[in-house]
């Protein structure tokens, strides 16, 4: 009896020096073509869509030889629960597998219980109008990392359980190239004597502010993360001053890029430096200014900016389909760019 209609199988030979687990074999020997990802795998089985011999396991760490044969129904992707919407999007790539958006400010990445819908999800539900492999089993767009709400620039979405298994990997593995542009208080700089005394911060050749350090959720404000040294994930984030302003500079334009990639990251870890990005409502970036270093103008622009100054300009990664290296950068948003000049940058 074949499979039904609403099923596919793939049948999978366990080669030379398996690894002892199920789980770790399949992963290793799966045709890379079945597009099924590590933790795709262990829900299947789990689920007990995996066969050892015509028997039903569905423990992971089951024993397996070489020369087993290894059958794996795979439901269609289903539909999820979640609206899609007919929100302009601003694409800058798009294929079969993924696709990249330049996102605006003000929007959330995913669906939650305080934002149910106008998300970066329900837009791409309407975007891609039914035409979604999907990703782990359901049709839904494959979220590989985010950016802040209130965060401008650029993201990159999977299309596919390839796609997303993929590009997972290589955020995983931190080969995802990520810069973003900021305006923060203050002005980095390795002859402040102040920085030197900052636990965690150092200066690499070229005046860049190298910040390590471990970061988790604070422990009495949810919507914070807390720098720690001890427990936690590791973060580290380099900065350099693309341009002071005012006299003295009171405000930088810096350039950021990531070597790894925490909720919030750039943002705690600059107002731990003691720059905290300017408009930041979280995180400190409320501080007044020299009024008598600023023009009336830019002090106003820069107290009044309404959200983080933080926008994703640059993401660079390996398309996970074709191999092929792929680069993209986004202009500043209008907001950002009209601060940019209000402070005293060229038009």
């Amino acid at each position: 009896m074949g499979a039904a209609p609403f099923e596919s199988s793939v049948t999978v030979r366990i080669g030379a020096d398996p690894p002892p687990r199920l789980d770790k074999a399949l992963a290793r020997d799966v045709p890379e073509e079945a597009s099924l990802s590590r933790t795709r795998l262990a829900r299947l089985i789990a689920e007990g869509a995996v066969r050892v011999g015509g028997a039903v396991v569905d423990d992971p760490k089951a024993k397996v030889v070489e020369g087993d044969i290894i059958e794996i129904t795979v439901p269609v992707a289903a539909e999820v629960d979640v609206v899609a919407q007919e929100i302009a999007l601003d694409v800058v790539f798009e294929d079969d597998d993924l696709i990249v958006i330049d996102k605006p400010a003000g929007m959330v990445v995913h669906p939650a219980p305080g934002s149910p819908d106008g998300t970066l999800v329900n837009a791409l539900l309407h975007h891609f109008g039914g035409a979604l492999s999907g990703v782990g089993g359901e049709k839904r767009p494959g979220i590989v990392h985010r950016i802040d709400k209130e965060t401008s620039g650029l993201l990159v979405v999977a299309k596919s359980d390839r796609a997303h298994h993929g590009l997972a990997a290589q955020f995983e593995a931190h080969s995802v190239e990520r810069k973003y542009l900021a305006v923060v208080h203050g002005v980095p700089d390795a002859a402040d004597p102040r920085l030197r005394g900052v636990r965690g911060a150092s200066f690499e050749a070229g005046n860049i502010l190298k910040l390590t350090t471990q970061l988790a959720r604070h422990k009495t404000d949810r919507q914070r993360q807390a720098v720690l040294f001890e427990g936690g994930r590791h973060a580290v984030t380099r900065a350099r001053v693309v341009t002071p302003f005012g006299v003295p500079p009171q405000v930088a334009l810096i350039e950021c890029w990531l070597e790894t990639g925490r909720t919030h990251q750039i943002r705690v870890h600059m107002a731990h430096a003691g720059h905290g990005l300017i408009g930041d409502p979280v995180y400190g970036g409320r501080r007044k200014l020299n009024a008598k270093a600023l023009s009336p103008g830019a002090l106003d622009a820069a107290q009044s900016f309404p959200r983080q100054a933080l926008h994703a300009a640059l993401l660079g990664f390996e398309h996970p389909g074709t191999g092929e290296m792929l680069r993209f950068e986004a202009a500043l948003p209008e907001d950002m760019a009209n601060l940019l000049q209000e402070l005293g940058a060229p038009a």
